[in-house]
């Protein structure tokens, strides 16, 4: 337990008067306390269990099925028809006996029986999908009922995994549906010649390989929860041999207007406690699910606790159960840090106390250890060979085990960040870096989420991709910001509430012995080269937000995409592939599909507003393209998609282009009921093509957009900040457009200085 490392419970020694045997009441107490917290999370995730296993019924259900079946059986009635009696038979008991408790089993099969036909009729009217495809407004008599239905259902306050085994398989769909859509994906960015190659080849491949491959898919589809879940994590994120930083992890950003305290110490407190809040709410389950159309919630599982264990092939995801301590990062130094004290989670201004004594701690880093991180920033098979070399035993192996074991990863950064002093927006581009990569030392990038807390009070978080999408983990942060400003708080004077028992053991250094051979330096370089040549932009965009562009009823999304068509065609002169994540998550253990915005109707609706001079366009002439790329999009959340299939680099593989794949977007919806412009927040992962670009967006209430563009230094033919004055431009032209008024857009070449 954690303070039974922190004091010896009891020690002896041996004299030749006899033993002497001493015992320390206080440390005993911590080990009994750690002891009953242990068991009472036992017994709460037992009960969860059970009241989870029997949803949409209650366990009380039970009761009532049994006084129900003793009541017809008192007015000898006989609801069995026989099996009573044959229950009966079986059991060497008294008369009185025998019908209690053969009426008591009989009630039991039944209630199983009806919690399984419940169950079955929930998972029904949740496999009900049309209601997507409806207008606003326009909402059938079907839906209509179907909603009528899943709330009666859903009448009971559902757990977290209440839905779990109600929700549905993901589909398997028709591989001429895949191949056909795959085909209308890369229509528009093929010559004549080269369409009808493609269209050769994958009629080549369905008649061949893809029917054999399209059995085994529905062969596994009969017995795996998802068919495609293990292997997207495998393939997709654990057996990547690069580095993760940059390529792979994503960051969120603190209040960009605000922040709650300049107390570095204070802040790192609140945050904590609102991390380990949101922990117990996961772990007894109290968060509620959407219960109108609940999602799966599987990723929740493995947000604390988790880590990703380099290895020589592939990676692993290492989750524990529970853990009472994080490991924080501060000049070079790692320090164990236990938020429980006799069995409770410590208060804020507890932990502000411990972190102040970290900040307060003058002692050098041990040889080697200052730039230990970088290990988790380089590439991963030299991060696995050195960890089975120098890290398999001894103080080292411990130490490491502290950190994978950790609830999650704290970084108190020395610098300050944010948009201050006379470059706001430069800043904020430092700002985004910074929580990108760091240094690329001072994080540790394995941990399934580590926060950095800077030096003026400034937060933000950097997360691993392979357990959660970034949803999952923008409603944790979410909550953390809110949950530390407006329900924990500050006092005047910038420090956590609350009072400080000062017999808190100290936090914990952790100690190493780092050989020189262990090559740091080498994945430290490789790590540099990489964060060097990130070239990202970061800017909020004022001017309308979803507000505006629902009057003009076009989906705020659907906008934004055609946007970043017209945005890339005017900076590079034509059209890419293009990458919009999209989640499958109303489906068990669903994870993301591939939405490909770049279409035949937004390239000819971007190709006619550059045609534009003084003739109009109709109104409607933006309604086509949104309304194809929101049906693509609903098509691709009911799994419908090409991506996540063809994943074979064999003959499958011929039909990527990757060529063109040059713009990767992704959009974060913000789930908490926050709606002031301050709080905004952006979740952000990079380009996934060296001479493409990445850009992801936050939809902020009504009236604002923020948008992250990132690219490569070393592409001649990007610039991030070019592109964002581009897509500025391409925003204002759409509303100019939709709003009546194509003269007054800013149609013209932005003038941007080169990088």
């Amino acid at each position: 337990m954690a303070e039974a490392h922190q004091a010896v419970a009891f020690q002896f020694t041996i004299t030749p008067e006899g033993i002497d045997l001493q015992l320390s009441y206080q440390a005993l107490n911590q080990i009994y306390l750690s002891g009953v917290r242990s068991w009472k999370k036992r017994v709460s995730r037992m009960k969860n269990r059970v009241i989870k296993g029997v949803y949409p019924a209650s366990p009380s259900s039970w009761l009532f099925v049994a006084i129900a079946i003793l009541a017809t059986m008192y007015m000898q009635s006989d609801p069995s028809m026989g099996l009573i009696s044959k229950i009966q038979q079986h059991l060497p008991l008294s008369a009185q006996g025998q019908t209690m408790l053969s009426a008591l089993v009989f009630s039991t099969l039944l209630w199983l029986s009806l919690i399984l036909t419940l169950r079955l009729c929930l998972k029904l009217l949740l496999s009900y999908h049309r209601w997507m495809f409806e207008l606003h407004g326009k909402v059938s008599n079907t839906t209509k009922v179907w909603v009528s239905l899943l709330r009666l259902f859903s009448r009971r306050k559902p757990l977290l995994y209440s839905y779990q085994t109600s929700l549905p398989h993901l589909p398997v769909p028709a591989i001429k549906d895949t191949l056909s859509r795959y085909l209308e994906s890369v229509r528009p960015l093929l010559t004549d010649q080269e369409l009808k190659r493609m269209t050769d080849l994958a009629n080549d491949f369905e008649s061949t390989l893809g029917n054999r491959l399209q059995r085994y898919l529905k062969l596994k589809a009969l017995w795996a929860t998802n068919y495609v879940s293990d292997w997207w994590e495998e393939y997709i994120y654990l057996r990547g041999r690069g580095p993760i930083m940059v390529n792979s992890n994503y960051y969120g950003m603190d209040f960009l207007y605000v922040t709650p305290t300049t107390v570095q110490a204070a802040r790192a407190g609140n945050t904590i406690t609102a991390l380990l809040l949101y922990r117990r709410k996961v772990n007894k389950e109290e968060l509620t699910p959407v219960r109108n159309i609940p999602l799966c919630a599987a990723q929740c599982e493995r947000m604390f606790n988790t880590t990703r264990t380099p290895g020589a092939e592939t990676d692993v995801l290492q989750h524990w159960l529970d853990s009472d301590f994080v490991v924080v990062y501060h000049r070079g130094r790692y320090f164990r840090l236990w938020v429980y004290r006799g069995g409770r989670l410590l208060s804020p201004r507890e932990l502000e106390h411990q972190i102040q004594s970290i900040l307060d701690d003058p002692s050098p880093p041990f040889p080697g250890e200052e730039k230990l991180g970088a290990l988790t920033a380089g590439d991963r098979c030299p991060w696995a060979q050195m960890r089975k070399q120098f890290f398999s035993s001894g103080v080292n192996r411990r130490s490491l085990d502290a950190i994978e074991r950790a609830a999650f990863f704290v970084t108190l950064d020395d610098e300050e960040q944010g948009m201050k002093g006379d470059d706001p927006a430069g800043n904020l581009d430092r700002y985004a870096k910074s929580l990108l990569h760091g240094k690329c030392y001072d994080r540790w990038f394995d941990k399934s989420f580590s926060i950095v807390i800077y030096k003026n009070g400034k937060n933000g978080l950097n997360a691993e991709h392979s357990w959660a999408d970034a949803p999952t983990v923008a409603h944790l942060w979410e909550y953390t910001l809110a949950t530390d400003a407006f329900h924990l708080g500050y006092t005047q004077d910038g420090h956590c509430k609350g009072e400080v028992e000062r017999s808190l053991p100290p936090p914990q250094r952790l100690a190493w012995d780092i050989p020189p051979e262990a090559q740091v330096c080498r994945s430290l370089a490789v790590a540099q080269a990489l964060a060097a040549d990130v070239d990202c932009h970061v800017f909020p965009f004022r001017e309308f937000g979803k507000g505006r562009i629902k009057k003009c009823r076009v989906s705020p999304d659907a906008f934004i995409q055609i946007s970043l068509q017209l945005a890339h065609y005017r900076d590079r002169g034509g059209f890419c592939l293009t990458y919009e994540a999209s989640m499958t998550r109303l489906f068990r253990e669903g994870r993301t599909e591939t939405v490909r915005s770049c279409s035949s109707e937004s390239c000819t609706f971007v190709k006619a507003l550059e045609a534009l001079t003084e003739a109009r366009l109709p109104s409607t002439g933006a309604t086509g393209p949104s309304d194809h790329h929101q049906q693509t999009r609903w098509v691709k959340c009911l799994a419908q998609g090409h991506n996540s299939r063809i994943l074979c680099p064999e003959p499958g593989s011929n039909l990527q282009p990757s060529d063109y794949w040059t713009t990767h977007s992704t959009c974060c919806p913000n789930q908490q009921h926050i709606q002031d412009m301050k709080l905004m927040v952006t979740f952000v992962s990079s380009q996934v093509a060296d001479d493409g670009y990445g850009v992801s967006y936050i939809i902020v209430g009504e009236d604002m957009i923020n948008f992250h563009v990132s690219s490569k230094y070393s592409c001649s033919e990007t610039d991030s900040r070019r592109f964002g004055v581009q897509l500025r431009k391409a925003l204002q032209d759409i509303m100019a457009l939709l709003s009546g008024d194509p003269k007054g857009s800013s149609k013209g070449s932005a003038q941007v200085q080169p990088k």
